[in-house]
């Protein structure tokens, strides 16, 4: 849970009440935090509460609330919110697409291997055997090019061919586009 205060110093004030002792009130609902952990920590005006499980999360945020009214201190407080392992995300947060997902629906790869070979010949060959893998290379001379979903995907690709990983094409047109420096080539060596 988020608790977010007027100020620095009123941060400073409620997490040194709390460290001082609850309230009557406090102090009861408190019970419900017995053998488990509460950390809290704090910057500028807010302070994180995180706890073990969702009914530790619970009583924290009961705990709070009385603490916040016991004391007539004015704050914002979250409901409890709970960390989406699998998604790296907390459940209040929307499911965004990825920068790679974005890329990807605009057509480009999100991440390229760039890969030097020692001949025109080599280039060629790898061309056709890449593209018997399922890959779409693009071949400029003894150079190639070759998109990858992910970067796991390009990191593997990458060590297979002794090539180098960037973020894909859309990427870095962004960045020009942004910047308003145009770097429409690569580089190799």
């Amino acid at each position: 849970m988020r608790v977010e205060l007027a100020d620095d110093d009123a941060r400073r004030e409620f997490t040194g009440l709390l460290q001082d002792g609850l309230s009557p009130l406090g102090a009861d609902l408190a019970q419900g935090l017995e053998g488990g952990h509460v950390s809290i920590s704090g910057d500028d005006v807010n302070l994180f509460i995180y706890a073990d499980s969702p009914q530790q999360a619970e009583n924290a945020h009961a705990v709070i609330l009385a603490e916040l009214e016991h004391h007539g201190i004015l704050a914002t407080t979250s409901p409890v919110e709970h960390w989406l392992v699998d998604e790296e995300r907390w459940d209040n947060e929307p499911a965004d697409d990825t920068w790679e997902e974005e890329v990807t629906e605009k057509g480009y790869a999100p991440w390229e291997v760039r890969i030097e070979c020692s001949s025109r010949h080599e280039a060629v060959a790898l061309e056709k055997t890449l593209e018997s893998e399922g890959y779409e290379p693009i071949r400029q001379w003894s150079h190639l090019i070759v998109g990858a979903a992910t970067r796991d995907d390009a990191d593997a690709l990458a060590a297979r061919l002794h090539g180098e990983v960037a973020p894909g094409g859309a990427v870095v047109w962004e960045e020009a586009i942004d910047s308003k420096v145009v770097r429409p080539f690569v580089f190799f060596g």
